[in-house]
């Protein structure tokens, strides 16, 4: 199968933030994909701006974290199921979803579940600063904690869909039900805790036939966990892989009528060598660390937040130590060019690091004493290349 054009087709130099490829807000990124199925239920003020897509009665998202796009495309033997659905992605035009900036769970799961892009959700990365107390706070783990309903106040695609009529239902870990996660990017309706893969594929379609209108999630995180500790390709990364194909065909042969599944995943995933060129320590140079009060993000997509009247000193050292193979972008550059979305609500701003940094070129940014889990992990992910911006949205209707 030929690999469809795209933005990330080639890179102009030198790296400029317009030479970026934003995520495509407003007609194919993962915050267009729940508005897009409520519309088409007919919720209230749902928008159905994935236009390719057919309205089904009854929805199911069952979302893969860490199954990008290219990992998809690259183990046809591993997923022969999903393979065969390549050619339905995307209401059948064959192309992937954006995930959103940064490629990362906590972000994108809040842009799923809100329909909402990271500049309106809040959750703009895996680490971000909190402005109201100045602490770098971890979004995936909600530490240290906040408050979640003024963190992210909109509604969840969910709740409104409840509020219209619709059957609404999460069927996931039991570990999720109560996370403050969970409560800001995926309340409403009924939340179904299951601990196997197939407890939450049969429970899924058993929730799909509960009511006329359904909208259902379900979730599979170990693709992932396997991608960060052995990499992409390893051997546990595909069984994983394969394991995650079988639910998929479980879950669709289950399909009650005027139904419709889409197979969606966060963000796809890169490894990166273990080596000096490949690994840049930021505890360990006084360049990038000059003038910088906190570091946030993660390896492949930071958020540098810089001591008081220094953000242009530091914006300037980062260019010129990693711009050719960083698109490195002051906080309002980042924001004109689209990363987050086309509009920062208020509350967000200070959450943006001063300055931006996604990586092209397969480099990692660590912070070996800061971050020493982090810095370990072999499969990586965040920035806005194809291998982690792209995501599938395989669909099975019955």
């Amino acid at each position: 199968m030929a690999q469809p054009k795209t933005a990330w087709d080639h890179y102009p130099e030198p790296l400029t933030v317009a030479s970026a490829p934003a995520p495509e807000y407003g007609s194919g990124s993962l915050a267009d994909l729940l508005p897009t199925l409520a519309a088409g239920l007919g919720v209230p003020d749902m928008s159905a701006t994935i236009t390719e897509l057919t309205p089904a009665d009854r929805n199911c998202v069952f979302l893969i974290d860490g199954l990008g796009w290219e990992q998809l495309r690259a183990h046809p033997e591993d997923a022969p199921f999903m393979t065969s659905l390549l050619a339905t992605s995307r209401g059948g035009t064959g192309r992937p979803l954006t995930a959103g900036y940064p490629a990362t769970t906590a972000t994108s799961l809040a842009s799923v579940g809100t329909g909402l892009p990271p500049g309106a959700h809040g959750l703009p990365g895996y680490t971000v600063r909190n402005p109201d107390t100045g602490e770098l706070m971890n979004q995936l783990r909600w530490q240290p904690w906040a408050p979640p309903g003024p963190w992210q106040p909109y509604p969840t695609v969910f709740q409104l869909a409840h509020a219209a009529g619709v059957h609404a239902a999460q069927v996931s870990s039991p570990t999720f039900e109560n996370t403050p996660l969970t409560r800001v990017a995926l309340s409403g309706g009924t939340f179904l805790g299951r601990l196997t893969g197939e407890d939450r594929m049969d429970l899924a379609a058993e929730q799909l036939a509960a009511g006329d209108r359904s909208l259902v999630y379900t979730y599979f995180a170990e693709v992932d966990g396997a991608g960060h500790r052995f990499g992409v390709d390893s051997d546990a990364w595909r069984g994983q892989l394969m394991y995650a194909d079988r639910l998929v065909q479980r879950l669709a042969e289950q399909l009650p009528p005027r139904s419709a599944l889409y197979v969606t995943a966060d963000h796809g995933m890169i490894d990166v060598p273990f080596d000096e060129q490949h690994r840049i320590d930021f505890d360990e140079d006084w360049e990038l660390s000059a003038g910088v009060a906190l570091l946030g993000g993660e390896g492949r997509a930071r958020h540098v937040y810089a001591v008081p009247g220094a953000a242009n000193d530091v914006l300037t050292c980062w260019r010129e130590v990693l711009g050719e193979q960083f698109w490195v972008a002051s906080r309002d550059e980042a924001i004109a060019a689209g990363w987050f979305g086309p509009q920062i609500d208020e509350r967000v701003y200070g959450r943006i690091g001063d300055v931006v940094a996604a990586a092209r070129d397969d480099v990692l940014l660590i912070a070996s004493e800061r971050e020493p889990k982090e810095s370990a992990m072999v499969g990586n992910h965040g920035s806005m290349t194809p291998a982690e911006q792209l995501v599938p949205l395989l669909e099975v209707r019955s």
